[in-house]
């Protein structure tokens, strides 16, 4: 049987690098078991104004690809080896966020800037333009403008959540919509066990009870989050007690143990 030999653009196909491929080497290179991300960017702390975080303006903004942006930059910025910023080249920004899939190369360029310029407007990142080459710097995750540093959890407003890289390398990223991600960061910003009431969604984090009861479905359907039914005596309950929801992050997604150092040579 006669071989066909590739052509050029078949081997090019093979060897292109896919947005998953892009944003595990920018994980691999943060080299960070787990992500931290301040809690206020879900919930600004008790006695605010304002009990909603940034997050809120990418729900109800429908800002999907923003988020996972802004998701994936705090990744690859939080081990601040270079000042809490990260360079790529505009067609690289946009390989991560998937773009080049549904986009041409300009088209997809041009995507990758708009949604880095969202995040400068909401004062998240700064970012700049040299040529193709674009340079996001991170920001307070409370949407103040302030400069970030890495939050440490010993005062209120460096509390943190955490998010393995596993998130993103193994794709379960690509499997959530913006309610289930958006609830996904919910539960991953309290303890395990805990209670989501979709009636008071829209005070406590800006968004509507739908949105919350959606999203919470999309994980638990997924196997991110487990669920379990919760009694609680209540004597003037026409049955004498209440049932509520407590949900939990699966072990698929729960935060892993810090890597390991590597032994120096010669012990």
């Amino acid at each position: 049987m006669k071989k066909t030999t590739p052509t050029v653009r078949e081997l090019q196909q093979k060897a292109t690098a896919t947005g998953r491929d892009t944003r595990t080497a920018v994980l691999t290179r943060s080299v960070r078991a787990n992500v931290p991300l301040r809690k206020t960017f879900v919930q600004a702390n008790a006695g605010s104004d304002s009990r909603s975080g940034p997050l809120k303006d990418f729900v109800t903004g429908r800002d999907l690809r923003g988020l996972k942006a802004y998701l994936l930059i705090v990744a690859a910025c939080s081990n601040g080896d270079n000042g809490w910023s990260t360079t790529h080249d505009s067609a690289v920004w946009a390989r991560m966020m998937d773009i080049h899939e549904s986009a041409d190369d300009q088209s997809a360029r041009t995507g990758a800037w708009r949604a880095l310029l969202r995040l400068h407007e909401r004062k998240l990142v700064d970012c700049r333009r040299n040529g193709t080459m674009i340079t996001v710097t991170l920001l307070r995750e409370d949407g103040s403008g302030r400069p970030y540093d890495r939050p440490d959890g010993k005062t209120e407003e460096n509390r943190y959540l955490q998010i393995p890289a596993e998130f993103w390398t193994t794709g379960r990223d690509k499997r959530l919509d913006l309610p289930g991600l958006a609830l996904f960061l919910v539960v991953a910003r309290e303890k395990n066990w805990s209670a989501f009431p979709a009636e008071k969604a829209p005070e406590w984090y800006g968004w509507s009870a739908d949105t919350h009861e959606r999203g919470l479905k999309k994980l638990v359907s997924l196997g991110l989050v487990e669920r379990r039914e919760h009694y609680m005596k209540a004597p003037f309950a026409p049955l004498g007690f209440t049932k509520t929801h407590q949900y939990k992050r699966t072990a698929m997604v729960q935060p892993r143990k810090p890597r390991k150092k590597a032994a120096s040579a010669g012990r």
